[in-house]
């Protein structure tokens, strides 16, 4: 038989089902955050003064990471123009891995101790008003994690078509650098490395 006749056939289904999916997702994370009241209880700083501090540090990592990962996929993809070496797949779930894992810890951070909040906010320490930087923030915060739905799918499925998994990384990409510099980016240019 010919390659074609045993492939899966392509569906535009599947991107459709996941992009859905991933909405849902960014949905009902961005409903959490809007109704649940924030606390640092459940939380940890790590070895940093503050939730934020360690929330900023750690997301400069997942930012690393996720460069790696770009350069990683083209590498593995043929896009550099050298060979890429046996172990580099490997290497490339594993800290694709390692970063969802350190996202969603610091996604827990953000959601769990700040919430989802504009306009004026009252808590038991102070009154203070969210900018709209912190709004941008939060909010695309809920969607990378709608993104990583998409970009999983698109990773499991043999009926996807080709251009659907490059598209989900790199939404998943700019969405995750767009959070990390609105926040790590922004926290260090304004206070430099928290102690």
């Amino acid at each position: 038989m010919a390659e074609t006749e045993t492939a899966a056939p392509k569906s535009m289904a599947v991107p459709l089902g996941a992009f859905a999916a991933g909405g849902v997702v960014a949905l009902l994370l961005g409903i959490f955050g809007t109704v649940h009241d924030p606390s640092v209880d459940g939380t940890t700083m790590l070895w940093y003064d503050t939730v934020i501090g360690m929330k900023v540090a750690v997301s400069v990592v997942i930012g690393v990471l996720a460069i790696g990962q770009v350069v990683g996929a083209l590498w593995i993809y043929g896009k550099l123009g050298i060979k890429a070496p046996s172990w580099l797949g490997i290497a490339h779930r594993i800290s694709g891995t390692f970063a969802l894992l350190l996202a969603v810890f610091v996604g827990y951070h953000c959601i769990w101790v700040l919430g989802l909040q504009s306009g004026t906010v009252r808590n038991d320490y102070e009154t203070f008003e969210v900018g709209a930087r912190t709004v941008i923030h939060g909010v695309l915060g809920c969607v990378v994690f709608g993104a990583v739905v998409v970009k999983v799918v698109a990773v499991r499925s043999k009926r996807a078509p080709g251009w659907f998994l490059p598209l989900a990384g790199g939404l998943l990409f700019t969405l995750l650098m767009v959070v990390v510099f609105t926040s790590a980016g922004w926290y260090l240019t304004e206070k430099g490395w928290p102690s």
